[in-house]
């Protein structure tokens, strides 16, 4: 039933000044104007954008459980019931705009298949990245492998873009850049970040970023692996589109969930496991591979590079039959 007074709070209440009000940063560096980045000292993160109808939604990166507009947040985080949740929120909306912190407008951004593709058709196919090669330490080999072609492009701001499909074709893409920028296109939906495939795979490697999938192609060389990344959590349709993906695979292969090694990537990893297990192919094998001693893939691939670690002749491996 449509409570006007509810409606209200998700739209007139900045949630950005509510959670700074509860003792929330935002992340300036990894904020843009389409959503914000807040962390807690209590090692929440959270993440908070405006839909078209002009509510203010967030989801936890920390929780999966935890999202949803300001009446979820202070729920999940003061226990109140809906009465007390009303009492909160009416004294805040009374708060003075002079009192709250500067912040910049939060744009709300409408889903535009056509416009995402129209963006992503003109930026470039790229065989070299300063920003991979430099800053994440891809080796130009594997960016110039068959089987990342044209599944890496770069922007206009020397940012990595990594195009995200759905069951009807390109639907959004990541973007990582220097400064440890992380976005994705603006209107988009997630897909899924695929390389390209043989009739001759016999796995199917599934990370958290195209990065860090990119990265275990390295640390791990197999010419009969193809890669998958779901850019961080996952959507409704994500689920699908992973079963969608096992049902091609060839008799006998295998499902690694290669998700980073926290609370999250464990969560991550379940979602594969269990889209997996929908997919009806008992012949498919599941395994969950996280690195050990360092959070992500490519943590690990940077914590590795010593003079001689990786040579050209250890990633000729990507080509084994």
């Amino acid at each position: 039933m449509f409570d006007p007074e509810l409606e209200s709070f998700k739209t007139s209440i900045d949630l950005r000044a509510y959670a700074a009000n509860q003792g929330y940063t935002l992340d300036r560096k990894k904020s843009w104007r389409g959503s914000a980045v807040m962390r807690h000292l209590n090692g929440d993160k959270i993440i908070i954008s405006r839909k078209p109808d002009g509510h203010y939604t967030y989801w936890s990166v920390r929780d999966d459980r935890d999202h949803g507009t300001i009446i979820d947040f202070v729920a999940h985080r003061k226990g109140l019931n809906l009465g007390g949740i009303r009492k909160e929120l009416r004294a805040w909306a009374g708060v003075p705009p002079s009192s709250l912190p500067f912040l910049p407008e939060l744009v709300a951004i409408p889903k535009n298949r056509g416009k995402v593709q129209e963006r992503y058709a003109t930026m470039k196919v790229t065989r070299r990245h300063p920003y991979l090669e430099e800053e994440r330490g891809i080796p130009a080999l594997v960016l110039q492998h068959w089987r990342f072609e044209g599944r890496i492009k770069i922007d206009d701001h020397g940012a990595a873009v990594f195009p995200h499909f759905d069951s009807e074709g390109l639907c959004g893409y990541e973007v990582k850049n220097r400064g440890g920028f992380t976005g994705f296109a603006p209107g988009g939906t997630k897909g899924l970040w695929l390389s390209k495939t043989s009739l001759a795979d016999r796995c199917l490697v599934i990370c958290e970023s195209a990065i860090d999938a990119l990265s275990f192609a390295v640390l791990f060389p197999d010419g009969q692996a193809r890669y998958a990344s779901i850019g961080g959590k996952p959507n409704s349709i994500q689920p699908d589109l992973i079963r969608a993906q096992v049902k091609l695979l060839p008799q006998g292969s295998g499902v690694i969930a290669a998700m980073d090694s926290d609370d999250a990537g464990n969560h991550l990893a379940e979602v594969v496991r269990q889209a997996v297990e929908g997919a009806t192919r008992p012949d498919v094998a599941f395994r969950h591979h996280e690195p050990r001693g360092f959070k992500d893939w490519n943590d690990q691939l940077r914590g590795k590079q010593q003079p001689g670690f990786l040579p050209p002749a250890r990633l000729t491996g990507l080509d084994a039959g």
